[in-house]
């Protein structure tokens, strides 16, 4: 690019104008970063203590380059004498001036120098190349879910840079198939998950691996999909081995997995070829979480599903001869079935869940009999009428009592008498606990606080709600750590109460409440809160 001011004045509008069209850029930012770079050479040449400015004219491309004084009240008030001027110095050149008028004085025009040339070239350069990089960002910014298609450009540390026509975008080496090779010249398609500004300048962020991805080439291959009459509920994948897809339409006339799999499979062989032969299960979603979780697990059979929906996890029951189809090879069935329905999944076969039930029977057969003092068969026939503690019995209604079979009102009251005197019994017994172990009563009057878990949290070093107040939720829930390259857990102080995870924070948040650390939720900041996170 010639500097040489000298030159016809419309050259600086043509320059801005070609290479605006060139890099598919605003021209004005190509003329302000040309006015920049002229700024740049003349306060190398009169000094960088003045306030200099150059400005083309956008219609008949004159160049001005103006020096400018600004009025400011005092001389105590001048920081730098070549861009201020006190008032008392102003109005002597011009008599009705007022604090914040400019002064401007135009420069002489000059030819640059080699050093001021290649100066402004990099200025103009690096200007346009940023002007560049946030267009690309703005155009892709909104495109985050979609699928392009790019040539590969090259390949560094196992990052795929790809051309996308008006962008860059990467490939990051998490992000691709595993054993797919991608050579230079390749046209390849991959997913838009991210566009963010980096250090470098905005990034694309592109992927093969994603949900997304999966999700998006069944909308290019399925006419249903892209019409939103069938509806793609969730995607988990195992890239480049296997993957489940959940769909769902409300038309009875459809079928949501026929129509996925197409005629002779061509459709869902489409995406499988796209993505390296990764096997794809089409799963039917079901409005009901026991028979998605059923579907979720194809091709195993289930025999029962037991829900817990405060821990958001799922027993399922399978048959002997299912457990392995059911579990996957290396877990990848039942992880990725744990993925599609965002259920936490424990698989047990038939002969597991029955022991277990036999074992869980024989404790609270052992209990009654202990506690109450009953032979072996009152024990089992109380569990068999589906008490499963000491308290159910205490504070079941003695005709409730008398409605089992072989019980008249006075075994009905003599039951329920023995029960409120265990209870009363174990309460004392807890008491004097609590007493020995010195355990702060503050403590005690804690939220979610019983005397059970005060006792557990003393004998674990928590005495005092500061103690507590001072903890996290995996102190009291355990937590996972990595020895030897195998994953142990670690045993939390209440390990044994199986607390969520809600219930652990709750407790140590009304603790650092009571300790002034943090103020109480408010029902309406609770509510505000409920707000964002559905927003």
């Amino acid at each position: 690019m010639n500097m040489a001011i000298s030159a016809n004045r419309l050259e600086l509008l043509q320059i801005a104008r070609s290479v605006a069209a060139e890099k598919n850029i605003d021209e004005k930012v190509v003329i302000d970063a040309i006015e920049g770079a002229i700024t740049k050479a003349a306060l190398s040449r009169y000094g960088a203590i003045h306030d200099i400015v150059a400005k083309i004219d956008t219609k008949s491309g004159e160049l001005t380059i103006t020096r400018r004084q600004t009025v400011v009240p005092t001389h105590d008030e001048v920081l730098n004498e070549a861009q201020q001027i006190a008032l008392e110095d102003a109005v002597k050149l011009k008599p009705d001036v007022e604090v914040g008028y400019v002064f401007t004085e135009q420069l002489p025009l000059f030819d640059f120098g080699r050093v001021m040339s290649l100066t402004g070239k990099q200025v103009i350069t690096q200007k346009v190349r940023e002007a560049e990089r946030m267009k690309q960002f703005d155009e892709f910014k909104d495109r985050v879910g979609e699928v392009v298609n790019g040539t590969v450009k090259r390949a560094e540390f196992g990052n795929i840079f790809v051309d996308l026509g008006r962008g860059e975008g990467v490939i990051r080496r998490d992000q691709t198939l595993p054993r797919e090779t991608l050579n230079m010249g390749d046209r390849v398609r991959a997913y838009i998950y991210e566009v963010k500004h980096e250090l470098k300048g905005p990034q694309i962020f592109l992927s093969r691996s994603h949900p997304g991805f999966m999700a998006k080439l069944f909308t290019q291959e399925v006419p249903e999909i892209y019409d939103g009459v069938i509806e793609i509920k969730s995607v988990a994948r195992d890239p480049a081995s296997r993957a489940k897809i959940a769909v769902f339409t409300s038309d009875n006339s459809i079928d949501p997995v026929g129509a996925c799999v197409g005629m002779r499979g061509s459709r869902v062989q489409a995406v499988v070829g796209e993505l390296g032969g990764e096997k794809i299960d089409i799963i039917p979603w079901s409005p009901d979480p026991a028979t998605f979780i059923v579907n979720a697990l194809q091709p195993a059979e289930v025999s029962k599903v037991v829900l817990d929906e405060d821990e958001n996890r799922v027993e399922v029951i399978v048959p002997e001869d299912q457990l392995s189809l059911a579990i996957g090879r290396r877990g990848q069935n039942v992880r990725l079935a744990s993925q599609l329905t965002g259920w936490s999944i424990d698989i047990l076969t038939e002969e597991q869940e029955r022991e277990r039930r036999e074992k869980e029977t024989a404790t609270l057969v052992d209990l009654f009999i202990n506690a109450l003092e009953v032979d072996d068969m009152m024990a089992r026939l109380l569990v068999s009428e589906g008490f499963e503690s000491i308290e159910d019995l205490a504070g079941t209604e003695i005709d409730d009592l008398m409605e089992i079979e072989g019980f008249d009102q006075e075994v009905a009251e003599e039951l329920q008498a023995r029960a409120r005197e265990h209870l009363e019994l174990k309460a004392k017994e807890l008491e004097e606990k609590i007493s020995s172990l010195q355990i702060e009563q503050a403590l005690l009057e804690l939220d979610g606080v019983t005397p059970q878990i005060a006792i557990a949290l003393a004998e674990g070093g928590v005495k005092t709600v500061e103690d507590l107040a001072g903890l996290v939720s995996d102190d009291l829930r355990g937590w996972f750590e990595v020895k030897n390259g195998e994953r142990v857990r670690e045993a939390g102080i209440l390990d044994s109460f199986n607390l969520s995870s809600e219930d652990a924070d709750a407790m140590i948040m009304a603790a650092r409440v009571a300790m002034g650390w943090v103020e109480a939720a408010t029902e309406e900041t609770e509510e505000a809160a409920s707000t964002d996170g559905q927003a």
